[in-house]
């Protein structure tokens, strides 16, 4: 399961970068310090919801588009959960019964 931080940091930069804006203009526009708008973006902080509003009209973007975004990524993740990812092998190998040929 996705880390929720993550998620959202991952898609504020994908906005940014879509954008071709830097960081330092979105953490002007913010009125947040670059630093920390870095490691919100690297999902190592947690955005209030006061701050994603102000990164969000920083990048004139939605939050209801963002969390719509990062709703999708949660959603293809839980998808993909129930996927199993390595074919169920058996433990034993079933005897061929009348099938095995002697030479």
């Amino acid at each position: 399961m996705p880390v929720l931080r993550n998620e959202i940091g991952d898609v504020l930069r994908d906005a940014r970068l879509t954008q071709g804006k830097t960081l330092r203009d979105i953490s002007s526009g913010a009125r947040v310090s670059l630093g920390y708008l870095s490691e919100v973006e690297r999902g190592q902080k947690e955005a209030s919801s006061e701050l994603l509003a102000s990164i969000c009209e920083a990048l004139d973007v939605p939050m209801s588009a963002i969390l719509r975004e990062v709703s999708d990524r949660f959603e293809t993740a839980e998808a993909l959960e129930s996927v199993a990812v390595m074919p169920m092998i058996p433990d034993t190998v079933p005897e061929l019964l009348g099938q095995v040929r002697t030479r």
